[in-house]
């Protein structure tokens, strides 16, 4: 056997400049969304030569009922067996149960967690992530501040000290988990060099991603409709029919556009016309979870909450749509806002328990 020859100097520094030039990304989530989305990413990083391979993926560590840990059945089966069974993630996809050791090597952050978690996690990090890391975040909801709403993706820039971009669209998880053809939209501040990167990083010939300069925009239209979802679940629970919920849906989408320009008047009209606009609000009222635990909400009568129905029928997913639309309801309240938005008010009174679910086509439109 010939001696392994041995690479000139110049080139091995080559080959090391490349690799430390590579990206590597961790995804900060582990549920339905939060390992469809590594799926994605895992993809692609195997055939683009300017991201490392191995994608991390920051599990919050849960003991299964056969007793074993969650991170390594994921890392032993390549499979989330709790939120997304039967899908596989890659080979390349790596459970890691510790936040800090999952972040620490990466220079790009995929946030995807419920949005009542977000500000904890991101305290934990401070400190801990790469200078000039970039985050991306798929989170659903707002903060209520004192000073007033805070968007996800601020709240991740201003704890962090990092730039935040948005993915959002019509995308329930199990149809993309399964290839199903579906679109998003990623929505960047001022650096489109980065959005593009993001953009190759999570498309998919079954998932087509476009980038749109509006965070604010598409982040609101990827939080508001889940308020949307609740009515248009009350809607199918009380049997009221398709011409209703069309209605809901219509009225839904205008208090969307008016409080998102309301809060940011830089949010474009054009983007409630994007996968995370009028797309996302049609399917997240057609299927999704927050539909289907506001139906079961409305054919109880009100009777059993939100919290009880949520733990029976999510099997440890949580809803957004609740929380949002009492944070919504907050600022609304403290704006002097609640009668510009009468179909928002009236989720969040149906929800807790003010009103009957009846009530989601008696308040006055």
């Amino acid at each position: 056997m010939a001696p392994a020859q041995e690479l000139p100097p110049e080139t091995e520094a080559v080959q090391l400049g490349d690799a430390a030039q590579k990206s590597r990304v961790t995804v900060v989530g582990r549920g339905n969304w939060g390992s469809v989305a590594p799926k994605l990413i895992a993809s692609n990083t195997l055939r683009l030569p300017s991201f490392h391979d191995e994608v991390r993926m920051w599990v919050f560590e849960e003991i299964l009922p056969s007793g074993e840990k969650l991170t390594d059945v994921i890392n032993s089966t390549n499979e989330n067996v709790k939120y997304l069974p039967g899908i596989k993630l890659g080979n390349n996809v790596v459970a890691d149960p510790d936040l800090e050791n999952a972040v620490k090597d990466a220079n790009m952050l995929v946030f995807v967690t419920p949005h009542q978690f977000v500000e904890g996690i991101c305290k934990r990090l401070v400190g801990k992530v790469k200078e000039g890391v970039e985050a991306i975040s798929l989170i659903k909801g707002m903060e209520v501040k004192m000073e007033g709403p805070c968007m996800i993706s601020s709240l991740i820039s201003e704890q962090l000290g990092i730039n935040c971009c948005v993915l959002m669209g019509a995308n329930i998880a199990n149809e993309i988990a399964v290839e199903k053809f579906s679109e998003a939209t990623v929505g960047y501040r001022e650096n489109r060099e980065i959005a593009e990167k993001w953009v190759k990083l999570f498309s998919t010939p079954y998932f087509m991603v476009s980038p749109v300069q509006d965070v604010e925009g598409v982040e609101l239209c990827g939080t508001l409709k889940n308020v949307v979802a609740i009515a248009a679940g009350f809607v199918d629970g009380l049997e009221m029919g398709n011409n209703t919920k069309a209605a809901i849906m219509r009225i839904g989408l205008r208090e969307m556009k008016a409080f998102s320009k309301l809060l940011f008047p830089s949010v474009k009209d054009t983007t409630f016309f994007e996968s995370c606009g009028v797309a996302d609000l049609i399917t997240t009222c057609l299927g999704g979870r927050n539909r289907k635990v506001a139906e079961a909400f409305a054919k109880n009568g009100g009777k059993r909450s939100f919290d009880e129905l949520e733990a029976e029928m999510l099997q440890g997913q949580k809803l957004q749509g609740v929380s949002t639309a009492r944070e919504l309801y907050e600022v609304l309240s403290h704006r002097g806002w609640l009668e510009l938005f009468p179909l928002f008010a009236t989720v969040h009174e149906i929800s807790s328990g003010r009103l009957l679910p009846s009530a989601i086509v008696e308040y006055n439109r």
